[in-house]
């Protein structure tokens, strides 16, 4: 039987926009699985968008990630002052925009946003959720929620942070930084913009504030790697991607869509039909 590491991070939510104070974007569901079984085949690869916000609405969820069956559920977008203040449900929340509670997380693929303050001072919003850890509240009436921080992982051969939530924003005081894994900050001036999460990263966008646009959230990615000696059933005949090696592993990136094709030694070739 021959299987592979694969990391599956969808793109981030972007952040709120055009009210006072606006909720972070949640980042984009994190998915991590050491032993996926694969056979001989052709996979496609999906890599989600982040999330693009819309005039006097709540940030836009991003778009999912996709590897055979693994699915990883889009970041929720942040909340607006303007609209229900509530942050979108995502694979990371959406962070509350003022007055309004932080979206959910999915299951193990992230964590919810921060909810915004009541407190009509700067009209803070919540901070949306990480990979790592749930998106801070807003506090008082003019300190947003800092993003939630993403989870490392060190697939690609190094430790690299992933979907980290964006910063919520405040009119007037102290905004809320991104959270770690590419998390965009939010905003503290009339007519600021939010920050965009980090390209391929799954990362929140930053809330704006007044007239200003919500950041961008990050697009996502998908890593598969195996043993480059094959001895996971995984040979380097295998195609799809930027292939690169660290120390005893083959790499595939995707940062856009494309195709894995899997090509297995003989063993396991010959393990999987007698099993037919």
């Amino acid at each position: 039987m021959a299987s592979v590491k694969a990391l599956v991070v969808a793109g981030g939510g972007s952040g709120g926009g055009s009210g006072a104070g606006n909720g972070g974007g949640g980042a984009g569901g994190f998915t991590y699985d050491a032993a996926f079984v694969v056979t001989a085949q052709a996979y496609s690869i999906t890599v989600g968008a982040g999330g693009v916000w819309t005039y006097a609405q709540t940030g836009g969820n991003g778009n999912v990630s996709v590897f055979d069956t693994i699915t990883s559920t889009a970041g929720g977008g942040g909340g607006s002052e303007l609209a229900s203040g509530a942050g979108k449900v995502g694979g990371s929340g959406g962070g509350g925009g003022y007055n309004g509670n932080g979206g959910a997380g999915t299951g193990s693929e992230g964590n919810a946003g921060g909810n915004g303050s009541s407190t009509s001072s700067g009209f803070p919003g919540g901070g949306g959720g990480g990979a790592g850890a749930v998106g801070a509240n807003a506090s008082g009436g003019s300190t947003a929620g800092n993003g939630g921080n993403g989870t490392a992982n060190s697939i690609s051969g190094s430790s690299v942070t992933y979907a980290g939530g964006g910063g919520g924003s405040t009119r007037t005081g102290t905004a809320g930084t991104g959270g770690t894994g590419g998390g965009g900050a939010g905003a503290n001036a009339v007519a600021g913009a939010g920050t965009a999460g980090t390209a391929n990263t799954g990362g929140g966008g930053g809330a704006g504030t007044n007239e200003g646009t919500g950041g961008t959230g990050g697009s996502g990615i998908v890593i598969i790697a195996y043993k480059t000696d094959g001895s996971d059933g995984v040979t380097t005949a295998s195609t799809g991607g930027t292939i690169t090696t660290s120390g005893a592993n083959t790499i595939h990136t995707f940062t856009t869509g494309g195709t894995f094709t899997a090509v297995l030694n003989a063993t396991s070739n010959s393990n999987f039909f007698a099993f037919m």
